[in-house]
């Protein structure tokens, strides 16, 4: 697939790296010339993505964390973020509201918020090989 313009982040699942992503991603975004409220989405779906990895891919030991974004035609976003830590056993358990391996400070909901703030959502996971997210937001073309 052809994209007009690209960038790959890495970086250790260390919590101070969330909002570091989020803001990353929001500045590449922003050459699309996105409303706020489509730029609040993108960044909340991210910080979902990014914060799923650093609290249940790599819950005892720092990881890396990958971040792709591509802007491709008919103005869409193309976000990945990917981890290679535990992994899902049960993708469509952990795709439930309310479901978290997190504990009762966790929400559940992570999942959820990327698949509704975002035009289209992908998980694919394996135990012991890690987790990917692949997310994608069309831009509106203001007039």
């Amino acid at each position: 697939m052809k994209f007009n313009n690209f960038m790959i982040l890495e970086f250790p699942s260390k919590s101070s790296n969330e909002a570091f992503a989020r803001s990353a991603v929001a500045c590449f975004a922003a050459q699309m010339d996105p409303t706020l409220e489509e730029l609040g989405d993108i960044r909340t779906a991210v910080s979902e993505a990014v914060t799923n990895c650093i609290v249940h891919a790599y819950p005892d030991a720092l990881g890396i964390i990958t971040v792709r974004c591509r802007i491709l035609k008919d103005n869409v976003l193309d976000v990945v973020v990917k981890d290679k830590g535990v992994g899902i056993a049960d993708i469509e358990q952990a795709k439930r509201p309310m479901f978290t391996t997190g504990g009762t400070d966790r929400s559940g909901m992570g999942f959820t918020i990327m698949e509704s703030f975002m035009t289209s959502f992908e998980l694919t996971s394996a135990p012991g090989k890690g987790t990917t997210v692949h997310m994608r937001r069309k831009i509106q073309r203001r007039k």
